[in-house]
């Protein structure tokens, strides 16, 4: 996996954090992930394509953290995993995109993205549309983890 993909979307996600949830993210030692188990509660996914290949992108929040993360950003927020919890995953998802499309496109690698797709409830599973390992970086927090996994053909 060329890590000059995978350095955009970590960089993007924490700086999206830091910035609209005024949270930081302290990124855990990568691993390869041998099955499509989340790691949290509620997951956006989204698939990328370019000349050069195709991949997904997800990430995945805890539940403690998602909740704070709305908190967080509009000041007030449900009790638990609801449709404005997903529907502030899919967006957090386009923005991480969005900046590492940014990032991509400085280095030469032109993405189309799809829509987000956003899938809850414990032990939900993700799909990736490639064929290559699926890496996944855990992202620690006060309020609990979100994950960052990506997959693109060899």
């Amino acid at each position: 996996m060329n890590v000059e993909f995978i350095n955009p979307f970590l960089s993007s996600m924490l700086n999206v954090m830091s910035t609209m949830a005024q949270m930081e993210l302290t990124p855990e030692k990568p691993r390869l992930k041998k099955n499509e188990v989340a790691q949290g509660d509620v997951s956006g996914l989204i698939g990328m394509v370019s000349e050069q290949t195709k991949g997904s992108l997800s990430i995945t929040f805890e539940g403690k953290l998602a909740l704070a993360t709305m908190k967080n950003m509009v000041g007030e927020g449900p009790d638990e995993i609801n449709e404005e919890i997903t529907d502030l995953v899919g967006e957090i998802t386009n923005m991480v995109t969005g900046g590492a499309k940014r990032m991509l496109s400085e280095k030469g690698f032109e993405f189309d993205m799809a829509t987000p797709m956003v899938v809850s409830g414990t032990k939900h599973t993700i799909t990736h549309k490639a064929d290559g390992p699926i890496v996944i970086i855990p992202l620690a927090s006060k309020f609990g983890k979100a994950y960052i996994e990506f997959s693109f053909d060899k």
